[in-house]
């Protein structure tokens, strides 16, 4: 049993950046081991976006293993403070959303999540359900247990503070209405981002203030770089892998990570075991080629998210495109916005001389789009990578935006 207990803790602190309260969690564990009983993890998402890329399932893969190992997972979607906008990070006062964006984007929230967690220990929550009915005398009631002085205690509002920049009161508002979120759902353990420690200690603070049996424990995830390998996942910063993103897109920028970053992937997004992972290093250390590594992950990532027959489909369709011996493994590799005309493309990187000699090779039918012919000569590249070649020697690898 003992080593059952230790084995799950050892998974549950796997690429964690800091845990506050760990003796409450292995508590928590110990006793779902004893009796079977279980406890509640939280974990908020503003739906900002309509759609959630692989930095987000950081904290998914997280609160599935804590699934695993007792816990009830309260998903708790932030239509309320949605329509603030959490301030973390900030440099400036953001836009709030209307009520009607927000909810269109919970909406797909929805139907992602569970390609993670299990819907049998999962609730969805929207946090307007208790938040709504605190009215003005709640609102006065919540902010008189928080100082401005604690306030301006965070990073962000103690820069902007300092810069004369403004900070709007409702922006104060943000951290005690996801602390109140902690009372409201009478959590064990609050998972979120290590951008996020202020707002997760402020829950332990409500609980304390409203007089709970309990202080949550809580549980800060490392953000997850990007295709760039340097900074953090981000659509405005185009490095991000969608989880809704197509087969072949999806193995695509997968195969296109670092050696290096794809040790980091899979730390922190695979279901591969610890020991099992310590094992496959072993290998790489000893000889094996880290590209076989890479696309077990590729594999894995696109098989949750689609299915292993859409999987497997597009692991051929990538062994088709890159390792064949007539395409060179040192592309030229360039960016183009999505809907991008062919012609143009070819002409842009020198491949063509004119759009009139890229509409002859194209009517040829010279041009080969991953491998296939092309003899569309008005077609438009869509989101996805791609590996033009004209003849034998002219090749181009293209992202699409």
């Amino acid at each position: 049993m003992q080593k059952k207990i230790n084995e799950a803790l050892r998974e549950i602190q796997r690429g964690v950046s800091e845990i506050i309260g760990m003796d409450y969690i292995k508590s928590l564990v110990e006793r779902f081991y004893a009796n079977g009983t279980r406890f509640v993890v939280k974990a908020g998402f503003d739906p900002t976006a309509p759609d959630l890329h692989l930095g987000h399932s950081v904290l998914l893969h997280k609160m599935a293993v804590l699934q695993k190992y007792g816990a009830n997972i309260k998903f708790l979607i932030g239509d309320f403070t949605g329509m603030i906008g959490d301030p973390s990070g900030k440099s400036e006062t953001r836009k709030s959303l209307s009520k009607e964006e927000v909810l269109k984007n919970a909406e797909t929230y929805k139907t992602q999540v569970f390609k993670i967690l299990n819907p049998a220990y999962t609730e969805i929550c929207f946090n307007s359900q208790w938040l709504n009915k605190l009215g003005t005398e709640g609102m006065i009631k919540l902010s008189a247990k928080f100082s401005v002085a604690r306030m301006l205690e965070r990073d962000d509002f103690a820069k902007r503070f300092k810069e004369n920049l403004p900070i709007s009161i409702v922006e104060f508002m943000y951290p005690l209405l996801q602390g109140y979120d902690s009372v409201a759902l009478e959590c064990d353990v609050e998972c979120g981002g290590n951008d996020q420690k202020f707002n997760l200690l402020v829950g332990r603070s409500m609980q304390r203030s409203y007089g709970l049996n309990k202080e949550q424990s809580i549980l800060m995830m490392p953000l997850l770089e990007g295709l760039d390998g340097v900074n953090k996942m981000s659509k405005s910063l185009k490095n991000y892998i969608g989880i809704t993103d197509n087969p072949d897109e999806m193995y695509g920028k997968i195969m296109s990570i670092s050696d290096n970053l794809m040790w980091r992937y899979y730390e922190l997004i695979s279901t591969v075991s610890l020991k099992d992972l310590e094992a496959i290093k072993q290998k790489v250390d000893e000889g094996l080629n880290p590209k076989n590594i890479k696309e077990n992950l590729a594999f894995e990532i696109v098989s949750r998210y689609h299915d292993e027959s859409k999987a497997k489909k597009a692991k051929e369709n990538f062994k088709l495109i890159f390792s064949q011996n007539t395409i060179p493994d040192d592309l030229n590799e360039i960016n183009v916005e999505s809907n991008s005309w062919i012609c143009k493309v070819l002409v842009d990187n020198k491949i063509s001389q004119s759009s009139s000699e890229a509409r002859r090779s194209i009517k040829a039918g010279a041009l080969k789009i991953n491998g296939e012919k092309m003899l569309n000569e008005n077609f438009k590249l869509s989101s996805g990578i791609y590996v033009l070649q004209i003849g034998k020697r002219k090749f181009l690898k293209v992202k699409v935006k």
